[in-house]
């Protein structure tokens, strides 16, 4: 088979010149689009993403700093400064920009001569801090050390100086559990809000009290500091600073005066006065002591004053107005009175007290030992006398009794801008078959009537009751000055029995009863009010055999919690208070809760009065808080120097400076770390 013969093509001039110019179409076209294509690239970059690369340019240029806002400050009702501003130099550190943390630290030490102590705050801070979490080397510099820092930053990498404002508290640790204090925020907080402002060294933000519930009012907006950098990020020159806007002020109800003097006129105790305004609520102290400086949290707390705080057995880092709930006693004896007398019960009828009562196989005991004899509603209130109330409470039973707790206030819930709080406990057989799957029984009403048992309380609730007794009406505390709220509603209840109930109330002060000490020594002025104690241990009967031991030679913990509550002046009420003690046990008139009621009280009506007296009572007890708080860290850290070797014992250094007549050396006693309190305490048998 032949194969066909292929025919041969003929190449012409004219065929390969058309070959070439298609050919350079082809390249022509491609790189004509390449060339568009850069060329709209080179137009989106110049254009469209202008702003982006000058951005960009600026900032290999020019640092933009955040400038921390000034907090808002915190006045009380008549614009006195509760929490303020005050200009200072600090130094930070951020992490992520250190390149020899052990190196940097040891050159902060010598230039700000920081003590072990702060150099070991800050070696913790950093291990925990994650990488963009500022840490505060020290705050309240003075300009030579301020400038020593700025000269040598190019040797320091990480090391943030800043001339701006710190947070100042005028009134300290009286103000420490209201206020609360501030702090650089915590990494959980970046997290949830992504706000470059919680990284700005020294931003702070509200940790506790009032300092954070009003954090978003009180946190301005930040002013901004642009300056021009070389390549290494040395400062060239300072271009342009925009201000920043300080945050809304916050105006309280508190009087700043009388809040510092209720803290100190708690002297050395552990407790809480709280002090209302009976014409709409307002509240004009809430107190607890002891308590911390807020000053020294906002600037870094070191570990060794936490350490001293946290084993404290007078917790003072517990609030105790709103965290502290306490057996009432006695102080709830007006409010149960109340309710015999809208249960029908005549104030003159009579009970025969001889000391003690017989209920199921159980006696209970008066505090009297011998007894009152026969006593009217006014009589055993005046004289707090048991027997009558264990009698009269089997005849209305438990639940009239906690209906009426629950309208002066007990157990109730209010709104406040405190994020913690504690409620109490008004008992009734509902309330303990709910929680125990147990009976009520006539033990518990005897109990409850004289507040023991379940029944607890917190200060705040205290004056509240004290309050509705005085007025007949359900006043709600309020912290915001000038708020607008709704006319109380009526407690409900008979005003008769109201005046019944004052007139006696009045006579436990200024009628022979068991408050005498809470006389206010003012013309015209009378103040009524209830005593109370508290049992926080059972006393067995062969303790009351041998005679009931008392309270000062007893341990500090087991001391019977002192109580009271009034209001003043007795025929036109103003000002309701509440002051509890934590096993106060009446040991100290001078430190007594009645006193304290009565010289906070005081302050109101005669305030040159009230001072003299204080100043005069603090030599006695060592001083003002932060004094006996000076002397008490002193002491700590001479205990801890002994512990570790670093000094003497107080024996061998009391030898060394024994040629030195009044050298003496304190010494810290160990102090057991504070147990919770219980919701349910051991029933008692006996209050005041």
């Amino acid at each position: 088979m032949k194969l066909p013969l292929l025919k041969k093509k003929t190449v012409t001039e004219a065929s390969l010149s058309f070959t070439f110019t298609r050919r350079a179409m082809v390249v022509g076209g491609l790189q004509g689009a390449v060339g568009a294509m850069l060329v709209t690239r080179m137009g989106w970059i110049s254009i469209a993403e202008n702003e982006k690369y000058n951005l960009l340019s600026e900032s290999n240029r020019v640092n933009l700093t955040l400038i921390p806002p000034r907090r808002g400050w915190i006045i009380d009702r008549n614009g006195r400064p509760l929490a303020n501003n005050r200009t200072d130099f600090r130094v930070d550190l951020i992490p992520e920009r250190m390149t020899d943390a052990e190196s940097t630290i040891r050159s902060l030490a010598h230039l700000l001569a920081l003590t072990d102590d702060e150099v070991e705050r800050i070696r913790e801070e950093l291990d925990k801090s994650a990488g963009f979490r500022p840490v505060q080397v020290a705050e309240k510099l003075t300009y030579d050390q301020f400038a020593a820092v700025s000269v040598r930053l190019p040797d320091l990498p990480g090391v943030a100086p800043s001339q701006g404002f710190s947070r100042n508290y005028p009134g300290g640790a009286t103000v420490g559990h209201l206020l609360g204090y501030v702090g650089a925020a915590s990494a959980k907080d970046y997290e949830e809000r992504k706000d470059p402002l919680l990284i700005t060294p020294g931003f702070k933000v509200g940790k506790d009290g009032l300092e954070k519930a009003f954090d978003k009012e009180l946190t301005g907006k930040p002013g901004a500091k642009r300056v021009e950098v070389t390549a290494r990020g040395k400062i060239v020159r300072e271009l342009t600073t925009r201000p920043d806007t300080p945050g809304d002020p916050i105006k309280l109800t508190i009087d700043a005066g009388l809040q510092e003097y209720a803290g100190r006129r708690l002297a050395t105790q552990s407790g809480s006065v709280v002090v209302i305004d009976c014409h709409n609520g307002d509240v004009l102290a809430m107190a607890s002591m002891p308590s911390f400086d807020p000053n020294s949290f906002s600037d870094g707390i070191s570990h060794m004053e936490w350490d001293m705080l946290s084993k404290d057995d007078h917790v003072p880092l517990r609030n105790k107005t709103l965290q502290g709930l306490y057996p009432p006693g006695s102080t709830v004896k007006p409010m149960v009175a109340l309710a015999l007398l809208e249960a029908g019960i005549s104030p003159m009828d009579t009970v025969n007290c001889a000391g003690a009562i017989r209920v199921g196989n159980t006696l209970f005991h008066c505090h009297k030992k011998r007894g009152h004899g026969s006593l009217n509603m006014r009589g055993a209130i005046a004289q707090s006398c048991d027997i009558y109330f264990y009698t009269m409470a089997q005849r209305i039973g438990m639940d009239r009794i906690a209906s009426m707790a629950r309208r002066v206030g007990m157990g109730q819930k209010f709104a406040l801008p405190f994020s913690s709080q504690s409620y109490g406990t008004v008992p009734d057989p509902a309330w303990k078959l709910k929680k125990y799957n147990q009976k009520w029984q006539v033990y518990d009403t005897v109990n409850a009537t004289i507040g023991q048992g379940y029944m607890l309380i917190n200060p705040l609730q205290m004056a509240v009751m004290a309050a509705r007794l005085a007025t007949g009406k359900q006043l709600m505390p309020n912290f915001i000055f000038g708020a607008q709220r709704p006319e109380p509603a009526p407690v409900g209840v008979n005003e008769e029995h109201l005046v019944t109930i004052r007139d006696a109330m009045s006579a436990v002060v200024n009628g022979g009863g068991t408050g005498g000490a809470a006389r206010m020594t003012l013309p015209g002025v009378l103040m009524a009010g209830k005593t109370g104690t508290a049992q926080v241990r059972r006393i067995t009967m062969a303790e009351r055999g041998g005679g009931v031991r008392s309270n000062a030679s007893l341990p500090f913990k087991l001391r019977d919690h002192a109580l009271f509550q009034g209001f003043a002046p007795f025929d036109n009420p103003r000002y309701a208070i509440a002051c509890i003690l934590e096993h106060g046990g009446h040991v100290n008139r001078n430190e007594d809760s009645p006193m304290i009621a009565a010289d906070t009280m005081t302050f109101l009506f005669d305030q040159a009065k009230a001072m003299e007296k204080l100043e005069t009572l603090e030599k006695g007890w060592g001083g003002t808080p932060a004094e006996r708080m000076a002397r008490q860290m002193g002491a700590y850290r001479l205990a801890k120097a002994i512990e570790k070797g670093e000094a003497p014992p107080p024996a061998a250094a009391n030898a060394m400076n024994a040629a030195e007549p009044g050298n003496s050396t304190a010494s810290a006693a160990q102090t057991p770390a504070p147990a919770d309190a219980d919701d349910t305490p051991p029933p008692a048998d006996t209050a005041r």
